[in-house]
């Protein structure tokens, strides 16, 4: 078995990679293979509204010049997937957005090619906002029929500077406590 995570952040290795490593070791610790993409840097843009992908319906984004396509890979061979964010202006990054809108589609086009994977949200934030955030990522494994395993809180850390949502002992454990479920989860389906 094994778990893409994509951290829709602009800052890479920030707290919102932090806090997706927390899930990560908890994964691992169950002998779950584990992957971390970081956008950041990444050339990747909105979906153009071409509708292609239910033309094509290849399992691929009609554009090509850009990172959604291999990321679509990494979230087919997935079991499953996890998106985080930081949270700018009570929502997810433009970059996560992007990811999320174009996948979204694609899996949608192609039979729901994501139906039954397992997805967790992650997400930081200094103070407000998140749960906005949360739902938002949330919308998309639901639409795309995943299953969402829960924690012990919403899966949010507390944090602005890089390295602070260390601090936020609430949100790690809540990490932790996500990853664990995960891994219960990603067993029972997959025996």
């Amino acid at each position: 078995m094994n778990v893409v995570a994509f951290n829709g952040s602009a800052r890479k290795n920030g707290n919102t990679a932090i806090l997706i490593n927390y899930v990560l070791q908890e994964l691992e610790k169950e002998g779950i293979e584990t992957e971390q993409v970081q956008l950041s840097g990444k050339k990747i843009r909105g979906c153009i509204a071409c509708m292609k992908c239910f033309e094509n319906k290849d399992q691929r984004c009609s554009v090509t010049d850009d990172v959604v396509n291999s990321c679509i890979e990494k979230m087919i061979d997935a079991d499953g997937i996890i998106l985080g964010s930081p949270t700018y202006f009570a929502n997810i990054s433009t970059e996560l957005k992007a990811l999320i809108d174009r996948t979204g589609m694609t899996g949608i086009a192609n039979n729901r090619m994501f139906k039954r994977k397992v997805g967790a949200a992650v997400v930081a934030v200094r103070r407000g906002g998140s749960i906005h955030a949360f739902n938002a990522i949330n919308h998309f494994f639901f639409i795309g029929e995943m299953i969402v395993p829960g924690s012990i809180y919403w899966n949010m850390g507390f944090g602005l500077d890089k390295g602070e949502v260390e601090k936020d002992d609430e949100g790690v454990n809540t990490m932790k406590v996500l990853g664990t479920n995960m891994a219960w989860l990603l067993k029972k389906i997959h025996g």
